[in-house]
C-alpha cells in the first residue's frame, strides 16, 4: 500500500535514537522529508547523515520556547514545506514518589508537556487541511508503570491534551494522534530493565505477560508513526494507539 509519504514534510522530535529516530527512519523509507531533532548536537549531525539526503539535523531542546517556530521555519526552507511534526521527547526521569524532586519535576514538565504543548500550538496554526500532530506518549496513560512517577503523571495529561486538540482542530481538517508505546527495544527500555536486580528476570517475566511473548522491535514502532502520520490514516484522528503487542487487547 502506498501511504502517499513521498515528499511530504515532518518535523521529528527526539530523533537521534530510540522511538523518534524509528519513525524518522520509516517516514523517510517511505519517501518522506524530515528535520529531526536532538539535544547533542554530534548526535543530531550523525543522525541525519544517517537518514541520508532527506534528513536535516537541528540542535534543540522541546523546553526551550524558541524551538518550534525555528524547527517549522527549518521545514520550509530546507525542503519547501510542512505537513506535520511528530512530538516525541526522552523519557523523564525514573523514581518513585520519594525520589523524585522538585527540579525533576519542573524539568520534565518543561520538556515534556509544556515544549509538547508549544510545538502543537505553533504547527496548529501552521498547518492547512491535512496537517497532522503526533504525539509519542507510552503505555502509561492507561496504566501507570512502577518506578516511573514522573512519567505516569505527565503523560495522561498530554493525551488529553491531544484529545482535546483534536476536537479543536478537526474543523480544519488537521488530524491529532497519538502512539502508546509499551515495551520496545530501545536503549530506554533496557535502561530500566537494568535498574532492577536481575534485568534479564525482569525481561523473562515482562515479556510472559505481553500476548505476543516478546518486546516490540524500534522499526515496528516506527511502521505505525508512519501510517498515522501518513495521508493512508486520513480518517483517523483523537486515536490513541496502543503500540505494545497485544498487552491491552486492542483498548
Amino acid at each position: 500500500m502506498d501511504l502517499g509519504l513521498k515528499d511530504r514534510v515532518y518535523v521529528v522530535t527526539g530523533a537521534t535514537r530510540g522511538l523518534g529516530n524509528a519513525a524518522a527512519r520509516e517516514l523517510v523509507a517511505d519517501g518522506a522529508k524530515v528535520i529531526i531533532t536532538g539535544r547533542d548536537e554530534k548526535r543530531v549531525a550523525e543522525a541525519a547523515e544517517a537518514l541520508g539526503e532527506n534528513a536535516v539535523g537541528i540542535a534543540a531542546d522541546n523546553a526551550d520556547p524558541a524551538v518550534a517556530r525555528r524547527l517549522i521555519d527549518a521545514a520550509r526552507e530546507n525542503f519547501g514545506g510542512f505537513d506535520g511534526v511528530l512530538i516525541s521527547v526522552g523519557g523523564p526521569a525514573p523514581g518513585f514518589l520519594a525520589d523524585n524532586t522538585d527540579e525533576q519535576w519542573e524539568s520534565a514538565f518543561e520538556s515534556v508537556f509544556l515544549g509538547a504543548v508549544r510545538l502543537a500550538r505553533s504547527a496548529a496554526a501552521e498547518l492547512g487541511e491535512g496537517g497532522v500532530i503526533g504525539f509519542v506518549l507510552s503505555g502509561s496513560v492507561h496504566e501507570p508503570i512502577p518506578g516511573l512517577t514522573i512519567s505516569n503523571g505527565l503523560r495522561p495529561g498530554l493525551a488529553g491534551f491531544a484529545k482535546s486538540l483534536a476536537d479543536e482542530l478537526g474543523p480544519r481538517g488537521i488530524r491529532v494522534v497519538g502512539l502508546l508505546p509499551a515495551r520496545i527495544d530501545t536503549d530506554r527500555v533496557r535502561e530500566l530493565d537494568g535498574l532492577s536486580a536481575d534485568p534479564e528476570a525482569t525481561r523473562a517475566a515482562t515479556e510472559a505477560r505481553i500476548p505476543l511473548r516478546r518486546y516490540g522491535r524500534p522499526e515496528e514502532f516506527g511502521r505505525a508513526a508512519a501510517f498515522f502520520l501518513s495521508p493512508a490514516a486520513s480518517y483517523l484522528t483523537g486515536v490513541m494507539l496502543p503500540v505494545d503487542g497485544g498487552s491491552r487487547h486492542g483498548f
